[in-house]
């Protein structure tokens, strides 16, 4: 068996456990700090929204050799000294421009076509209009609210309403994050990183259900035996589950990376960087939610209940007369279970059968 497979098995038994609920105070603190950062940036810099958002005109220039300052130069010479330039690659520029007449259209076409000694027919124009910018707007913001109370209608059904606010605490945990990184770094909201952010919904929500299925089967019947308490039943699941949701997101990464890499980098594919980015961050921020966020947050709120006040108190008292150990098992964890305790069932699987002596004749 490989190392993986060796480390799975050993935390799938509880006899290697990392503390994530323990410590969840650290790990409260070091995303709020990042929630915090995301947060000041949207408040003070926003979001640069794409032209279907906000309306205007976008021209695709195809001219090798031509650089920025260039097409700056011709924008400000065509009455528009604030459109935005962007270099796509070595041969390609995109200019957007605020909403504007047919009249300034072929004028911005005339200028650049003159300016940048390229033919009028290679300038692609796109014009949106404000109102369908609007449109757009108001259905992406319906759609994430109905998702979001969908998610927590069918997490209070499957499971119960408290995993249901700390699944969605970790999804809004998510989407902050995601959409921060677009403003902290200046890219381009478009409709493709509406579908980035409503995937990656869907992603985050997977793990979490993973890992809370996992919590669920360990909780069992965990109030009647004393044997561990909630929280360790809870780290417990997330060691048992953590190989897995790491395996899963780099499996789920690396097509994002060569899209990036690949589209984005080589190929000068600016319309895949707002949907790659999306994915990028909200991948890798919904594993870490899962882990450190969504479990975590659910032990908290479900150790303030009078029956696990009590347990952790039984438990404790266990524990310091030496009958308990420290750490949490899976043997422990099956055991648990209503139907574990009854039929003497191990963690293996087995039945232990009472030894037989044999009689003297």
């Amino acid at each position: 068996m490989s190392r993986i497979g060796d480390l799975g098995n050993a935390l799938y038994r509880g006899k290697v456990q990392y503390d994530f609920v323990g410590k969840r105070r650290r790990w409260y603190a070091i995303s709020a700090l990042i929630v915090l950062v995301c947060a000041g940036s949207l408040a003070l810099r926003g979001l640069q929204f794409g032209v279907e958002f906000t309306g205007g005109a976008v021209f695709q220039v195809t001219a090798p050799g031509v650089g920025v300052d260039q097409a700056r130069t011709a924008m400000d010479e065509a009455g528009v000294p604030e459109a935005v330039v962007q270099q796509l690659n070595n041969d390609r520029l995109r200019i957007q421009t605020p909403n504007l007449s047919k009249e300034e259209r072929d004028k911005v076409v005339t200028t650049l076509s003159k300016d940048l000694k390229v033919a009028e027919d290679v300038i692609a124009v796109q014009f949106v209009g404000p109102s369908w910018g609007a449109e757009i707007t108001k259905k992406a913001v319906v759609g994430l609210i109905l998702f979001l109370i969908l998610v927590v209608v069918f997490l209070s059904i499957y499971f119960e309403f408290k995993m249901a606010v700390a699944a969605l605490v970790a999804l809004v945990h998510d989407v902050l994050i995601t959409v921060g990184v677009y403003s902290l770094f200046a890219i381009e909201v478009t409709p493709a990183t509406v579908i980035g952010v409503l995937t990656i919904l869907g992603y985050s929500l997977y793990d979490t259900v993973v890992v809370f299925d996992k919590v669920r089967e360990n909780t069992a019947g965990i109030a009647t035996t004393g044997r561990m308490t909630y929280s360790d039943a809870a780290n417990l699941a997330v060691n048992q589950t953590l190989v897995r949701s790491i395996n899963t997101s780099l499996v789920a990464l690396l097509p994002v990376i060569a899209i990036l890499v690949g589209a984005v980098g080589l190929l000068g594919a600016g319309t895949l960087l707002e949907l790659g980015v999306a994915l990028l961050v909200g991948i890798a921020a919904g594993t870490y939610s899962s882990i450190f966020i969504a479990t975590p947050l659910l032990a908290d709120l479900k150790e303030r209940e009078p029956k696990m006040v009590a347990l952790a108190k039984r438990v404790e008292n266990r524990r310091s007369s030496g009958r308990e150990p420290a750490v949490a098992t899976a043997s422990t964890a099956t055991s648990s279970g209503p139907a574990a305790t009854a039929s003497g069932a191990t963690a293996s699987g087995q039945r232990q059968q009472p030894s037989r002596k044999k009689k003297r004749r």
